[in-house]
């Protein structure tokens, strides 16, 4: 079992934090469905500290989502320590992450997020000082380095260590990457030998074989799952499946999905207002219905609604139509036509 400091995990999945997908609503969802560690989304220290009302409400926590993982980001030693204390005893987190991976640029011309790659010695200083400000265990988000030409992965996370951290993530990307090309968990495995502390791997996990093969080949303690499990809780459920008794679920089928989207969304208005919530919904209904018959024709519609009581009817119908095989009647039509122009043009 992953075990980060005096908190135990029941299993070794964590679903990864991921700025506007992992708030109470899906973290809820993500535990119900028997993620080990759910992860909030990153949260600025600099709005923490000036009392930025929407950041504050980011500290929520049902106490169903727990153990959760609350992490943090900036790149100014004072303020990241402020918002750590903040963290630590205004909120019910266990955990305090600090995030080493954000590559985007107003995150990084801050000194933050991904910045920090380029220099072990600010690593320890930052996460030493957040260590000795508080009473949570602090662990912090990677990547393997900057670039191809910059890369200290061993050695950051080293830094780490000897700074009191109590667990390391690695996505085995840089962040000249971004999300583009594989992820290199060799340098997962490099950080995983020279470690004693938790290493948690992270990148290109999109299936539980892939859970599997990454902890086999690497020997991380846990493995990150972000965007195999956008509209997709069921991944999750069966990678833990999949990593605890070696058997793989069935995916679910077009009405568990919808009924999962819809609780979701329910309980994004819950937090948000039906306005913001349903608009909110529009990207996650879109991966909940990635794959399914005709989704195209549903998601343009529902692209275009506000409403939470008419973007359920049009999911309810859309199920009514995959049932009665409508979308296969379509595809076999689509195929003869093609067939025909093939041989149009063939003669």
């Amino acid at each position: 079992m992953l075990k980060i400091s005096n908190i135990e995990m029941k299993n070794p999945v964590v679903l990864a934090p991921m700025a506007g997908v992992t708030n109470p609503a899906f973290r809820l969802i993500a535990k119900e469905f028997g993620c080990g560690l759910v992860c909030a989304e990153m949260v600025s220290d600099k709005a923490l500290v000036h009392g930025n009302e929407r950041t504050r409400e980011m500290l929520f926590v049902d106490e169903r989502e727990k153990p959760l993982s609350l992490q943090i980001f900036g790149g100014d030693r004072k303020s990241l320590v402020e918002a750590a204390k903040i963290v630590d005893k205004e909120s019910n987190a266990d955990i305090i992450d600090i995030n080493m991976g954000c590559p985007v640029p107003k995150v990084t011309k801050c000194d933050a997020g991904a910045r920090w790659l380029l220099d072990p010695n600010k690593i320890y200083e930052m996460v030493s000082a957040v260590v000795d400000s508080v009473d949570k265990p602090v662990t912090v988000k990677m990547r393997i380095g900057w670039d191809d030409d910059h890369i200290y992965v061993v050695d950051n996370a080293l830094a780490v260590q000897r700074a009191g951290g109590q667990a390391v993530s690695v996505h085995g990307r840089t962040r000249e990457q971004l999300y583009t090309g594989t992820a290199d968990w060799s340098y997962i495995k490099q950080v995983k030998e020279a470690l004693d502390i938790p290493v948690i791997g992270n990148g290109d996990v999109f299936t539980p074989e892939d859970a599997r093969n990454m902890m086999d080949t690497t020997g991380c303690d846990g493995v990150m799952i972000g965007r195999g499990a956008l509209g997709n809780p069921w991944m999750l459920y069966r990678t833990i499946e999949y990593l605890t008794h070696g058997t793989l679920p069935s995916d679910p089928s077009p009405e568990e999905k919808i009924r999962i989207a819809i609780l979701h969304m329910d309980r994004l208005i819950a937090m948000r207002g039906e306005h913001v919530a349903v608009k909110e919904m529009r990207k996650h209904l879109a991966w909940y219905l990635k794959g399914l018959p005709g989704a195209a024709r549903v998601k343009d519609r529902i692209m275009e609604e506000s409403h939470r009581d008419e973007v359920i009817r049009m999911l309810e119908e859309y199920v009514e139509q995959v049932n009665a095989g409508v979308f296969d009647r379509h595809t076999q039509r689509e195929q003869r036509n093609a067939n025909e122009d093939e041989s149009s043009a063939a003669q």
